[in-house]
């Protein structure tokens, strides 16, 4: 199991909750489009050859932000990702993933 994370504006939370959930991920058993969202603030300061979505370049900004996470198993992963880029608004967005255990793989 994969778990991804993103921090995505406020406003396009749900679009990439959506992406995710139509790319498979948040699958848990009977269970789809489950993810778990954390409110922060996200600071970045673009550089001279950034287009930002949010603010300009050489400008610090500091952005009202959710950091969402979803599982997604490894055959859907790089799909779920790619889709999730694709939704998010920003140039660069900040995102991880990781292996997950599941107690069967213990």
């Amino acid at each position: 199991m994969i778990v991804i994370v993103v921090f995505a504006p406020l406003s396009h939370a749900d679009d990439v909750r959506r992406a995710l959930a139509d790319a498979g991920a948040g699958a848990i058993g009977e269970y789809t489009a489950c993810s778990f969202s954390a409110p922060g603030e996200g600071r970045f300061l673009p550089g001279e050859g950034a287009t930002p979505h949010i603010g300009a370049a050489g400008r610090l900004e500091v952005v009202d932000e959710v950091r969402i996470e979803c599982v997604c198993d490894e055959q859907a992963a790089r799909g779920a990702v790619e889709a999730m880029l694709a939704a998010h608004p920003y140039e660069e967005p900040a995102y991880h993933c990781y292996r997950a255990l599941t107690v069967d793989e213990l």
